[in-house]
């Protein structure tokens, strides 16, 4: 591996004034894009995407920002591929990054995408796993960032389970220098470790007005998450008082904007006058995801585009 391959498996892989520039860039790309402007990049360019959980968002938006840029995805499956008949991941990162310019794994264990990294020749991106997501952090700072500026100083409330979702607001809130504030019931509250590394930007709270109180943003998630469909029923009962509803949106700002990764279930972890409500931007946020990644992948594999 090439002690000049840089990979993206957590948001502080970015430095803070490089994050930014990533954003606007990102911005950038989603206009030309709207404008018809042929920008292909990655031209005979490969991206490898490993996927052995499901996917609607990741999928797509990888696989579209590829052809855009003039590359070309790969989608591979357990079902396709030796990973999923236990050929060790150091050796599937050896022969694949012989082969692509970049990969893409979505998978459960973060310790796998570390190990893959470890091993590769090629830029390796986190396309989500049981401890992070930072592409879709990407997305939601630039949604933010097109509806209300620069984040930095502001609040931000996560309400629900101290998942993937809530770790990468918690890296977030460091790089982008914010406060959080997240409410999460006992028993389900993020790492340890994660927490204390955000002392001073976060905040852990018990009850969801309390974190949405003056609240700049308000972010949710699933309760149960891909992998715990059997604990839905115990998670329901648990969640069951961290619903983002228009009670916990009137605690926040006036014009707090409102955010979920998707899929969401309405009438669960939030409410259907708050998904499809005035505040939310979700819809921009998911579209978001293909032109934050493509600002990733040109800043990996080409390098910071031209100031």
């Amino acid at each position: 591996m090439s002690s000049a391959t840089r990979h993206f498996l957590t948001l502080l892989d970015l430095g803070a004034d490089e994050a930014r520039a990533l954003l606007h860039r990102a911005i950038e790309l989603k206009r030309l894009h709207a404008e018809g402007v042929d920008y292909r990049p990655l031209q005979q360019r490969t991206l490898a995407m490993v996927f052995e959980k499901s996917s609607t968002r990741t999928r797509v938006s990888f696989e579209a920002g590829m052809v855009q840029f003039g590359g070309h995805a790969l989608f591979l499956s357990p079902r396709d591929t030796q990973l999923g008949r236990g050929e060790p991941i150091e050796d599937s990162a050896r022969v694949l990054s012989r082969m692509v310019d970049a990969v893409m794994i979505r998978t459960f264990d973060h310790d796998k995408v570390e190990r893959f990294a470890a091993h590769s020749r090629v830029p390796v991106i986190n396309g989500l796993t049981d401890r992070f997501h930072p592409c879709q952090l990407l997305a939601d700072m630039q949604t933010y960032v097109e509806h209300r500026g620069d984040i930095q100083g502001r609040r931000v409330a996560f309400v629900g389970d101290g998942n993937n979702m809530c770790h990468s607001y918690m890296n977030a809130a460091r790089l982008f220098d914010f406060e959080l504030r997240v409410a999460c019931p006992e028993g389900f509250e993020p790492d340890a470790d994660l927490l204390a590394a955000a002392d001073g930007r976060c905040k852990l709270l018990r009850e969801p007005a309390e974190a949405a109180q003056d609240a700049d943003l308000v972010v949710t998630d699933v309760w149960a998450s891909m992998g715990q469909e059997s604990e839905q029923e115990d998670r329901a009962a648990a969640f069951a008082r961290y619903r983002v509803d228009a009670e916990v949106m009137a605690a926040a700002k006036p014009d707090a904007l409102f955010m979920h990764c998707l899929p969401a279930h309405r009438g669960e972890e939030v409410s259907a006058e708050v998904i499809d409500g005035p505040q939310s931007v979700v819809w921009d946020e998911a579209e978001n995801r293909l032109h934050a990644q493509k600002a990733l992948l040109e800043l990996l594999l080409v390098g910071p585009p031209p100031a």
